[in-house]
């Protein structure tokens, strides 16, 4: 029985990182916005979304990237007020420094104005970009 104790202490440490990861991986959070720092067309290439625009950190080697670019762009159809911005953060690693993207992929939620409202680091599921969107006003 004592040789089996250290091979459960480590299981179960693993299963609790794993639970841990599994439910931050995707979550959307909330920031406050950084006072003066703003996301404008000119920072961002295109123009923003009359309501929102969410804009997606990606890389070229990145599974999770490709389905999160799918889910996105194939919401924004329906919605006219709201635009999907990919970004190669391979290619834009000063703005990826600015904004402290850690991951990818990662997606922020920017209101009408380019203030911050949202971020999720990994692949957000569809309800809740939905939640995410219907808080910004």
């Amino acid at each position: 029985m004592k040789t089996y104790l250290p091979l459960l202490i480590v299981l179960a440490l693993a299963s609790a990182y794993g639970f841990w990861w599994k439910r931050k991986e995707g979550a959307i959070r909330s920031n406050k916005a950084i006072p003066g720092h703003r996301l404008s067309p000119a920072v961002l290439g295109e123009a923003l979304g009359s309501r929102a625009t969410m804009v997606q950190f990606s890389s070229a080697f990145c599974t999770p990237c490709r389905a999160t670019h799918a889910l996105l762009s194939q919401m924004v159809i329906s919605m006219v007020d709201v635009k999907h911005i990919h970004i190669d953060a391979e290619s834009h690693l000063e703005l990826v420094r600015e904004l402290d993207i850690r991951s990818t992929p990662t997606t922020l939620f920017i209101n009408k104005d380019g203030v911050e409202v949202g971020r999720a680091a990994g692949t957000p599921k569809r309800e809740q970009v939905l939640a995410a969107l219907a808080a910004i006003a």
